[in-house]
């Protein structure tokens, strides 16, 4: 679903009529998928100077396959008191949806990480525990306390083993580290032993800040 707003470049500071995409179901467009994933789906070209921009507003990812609808939702551009009369409308539906999956982000890369989970076939629940874990053991090494504020993000599951991927910037560089696929199963398994640690209703935002609560 195609909406046109109006969008200002930040390198020339003219403003134009830009098409973005406030709806996005990858069952009626599949083709979509590569492009959200890839990021190409949230760039806008600046008809005055050429330049590359990133689009700011918000849309709704929905996998009807995989179950799942994530709503891209940058902060501060819609008052918490509409947010709740969506999800309380989303309420009144959920029985016409059972078994979905809903989150909130609040960056296309929040979006993208969501996707790339979901098609890895993992929890994101349980991805953020792993992200925690292996955060504290890397920051209790030499030179490691920096990466306690650096943003981790899932990358890929792969090799013999499925060791899960994670990226994130340090010392001005991108660095990654994997972690066994024991790991994931550790904290999936807590999960399971503590129902109360999932959220239930609207559209939970589930990330490093949701994860640091239970372990304070």
């Amino acid at each position: 679903m195609r909406t046109t707003v109006k969008a200002v470049c930040p390198f020339c500071g003219e403003t134009s009529d830009i098409s973005v995409y406030s709806g996005v179901n990858v069952g009626e467009e599949p083709e979509l998928k590569a492009k959200v994933k890839d990021g190409s789906l949230f760039l806008w070209e600046c008809p005055h100077c050429g330049k590359t921009n990133l689009a700011s507003g918000q849309t709704i990812y929905h996998d009807p396959e995989e179950r799942v609808m994530i709503w891209l939702l940058p902060k501060g551009s819609v008052p918490e008191d509409k947010v709740r009369l969506v999800e309380a409308s989303l309420a009144e539906v959920a029985g016409t949806l059972e078994g979905y999956v809903f989150r909130r982000v609040e960056d296309a890369g929040s979006l993208i990480e969501k996707v790339n989970i979901v098609d890895a076939g993992l929890d994101d629940m349980a991805v953020e525990m792993c992200k925690y874990v292996t955060k504290m053991e890397l920051a209790g090494k030499e030179g490691g306390k920096d990466v306690l504020e650096a943003p981790f993000k899932f990358f890929r599951i792969d090799g013999p083993d499925n060791e899960l991927t994670f990226t994130y910037p340090s010392g001005g560089a991108m660095h990654g580290v994997q972690v066994g696929f024991n790991v994931y199963e550790d904290c999936a398994g807590i999960l399971r032993r503590n129902p109360s640690i999932k959220p239930s209703g609207g559209f939970p935002v589930i990330d490093q800040d949701w994860i640091a609560r239970f372990f304070r």
